[in-house]
């Protein structure tokens, strides 16, 4: 936001620019449950064919969920395939799954490809990335969640009690719609940046333990010692790197090494 004069509408409409490149004879595939995404399509008339996917309603043409099963159509052709063999968790991977087999059905390939693609597909690094288990206690790298968004999906797939280290160079963050999660899930907040302060006051009185350090060491070392059988350590910043780090994969590689070290 701080490269949109801190205005959502101007991102916003920076990203669909690329609709006003499209003809009728391309298609824009979109999240359907997303308020902000279907908003503008309302008050906007666009070239190309519209291909939503959602996890609360039926759509004719594009993807939704129906209980455990992906359905992907597209005039009249559809494809169904079970999220229980999904290989990456979350439901924000399930939107990722449903958008991925909208373009490959659109391009004909074939449905045996689509599904053994998605069961067998491996995650990348820095994202919602396993790294270990020690003493029962599961250590996640999200290193790459450096916004609220891409946090709050990684929050929202946690089953267990959650440490959370969160922070670094905020882009003016609004923390609220993680609220939710930290009531629900995170038992302690460990505050991994230079300025920690926006992040003390968003969530302050929600969490039993909260401390701030300048050191991924540090931090792991305080995580192991919060954590009990069953938890888990989340790195999921919510913020860039630069503060402390070159870029999110060192501060993901960070975490590895310091976790191996435990």
């Amino acid at each position: 936001l701080d490269r949109y004069d801190n205005q959502f509408e101007k991102y916003i409409d920076s990203k669909f620019r690329i609709t006003k490149n499209q003809t009728e004879d391309d298609y824009l595939i979109y999240d359907a449950d997303d308020e902000v995404i279907s908003n503008w399509l309302k008050k906007h008339s666009i070239q190309s064919s519209l291909l939503p996917f959602s996890l609360t309603k039926e759509v004719e043409n594009g993807a939704y969920l129906d209980k455990e099963n992906i359905i992907v159509t597209i005039d009249n052709n559809q494809i169904i395939m079970p999220t229980t063999n999904l290989s990456l968790e979350g439901k924000h991977n399930i939107k990722n799954a449903m958008a991925a087999s909208t373009v490959a059905h659109l391009l004909k390939i074939r449905k045996q490809t689509i599904r053994e693609s998605l069961e067998n597909f491996q995650g990348v690094e820095h994202r919602l990335e396993y790294v270990l288990k020690i003493n029962k206690v599961q250590y996640i790298n999200d290193s790459k969640a450096t916004n609220v968004n891409a946090t709050y999906y990684a929050l929202e797939s946690m089953d267990a009690p959650t440490i959370w280290i969160v922070g670094g160079e905020d882009k003016g963050n609004n923390y609220e719609e993680l609220f939710p999660f930290v009531n629900e899930k995170v038992k302690a907040i460990i505050c991994l940046g230079v300025n920690n302060e926006k992040l003390k006051n968003a969530f302050k009185g929600m969490v039993d333990i909260m401390i701030e350090t300048q050191f991924m060491s540090e931090a792991i070392k305080i995580a192991y010692k919060v954590a009990e059988t069953g938890d888990n350590v989340l790195l999921s910043p919510a913020c860039a790197s630069f503060d402390l780090f070159e870029n999110y994969e060192d501060r993901g590689r960070q975490f590895k090494n310091a976790v191996r070290n435990l």
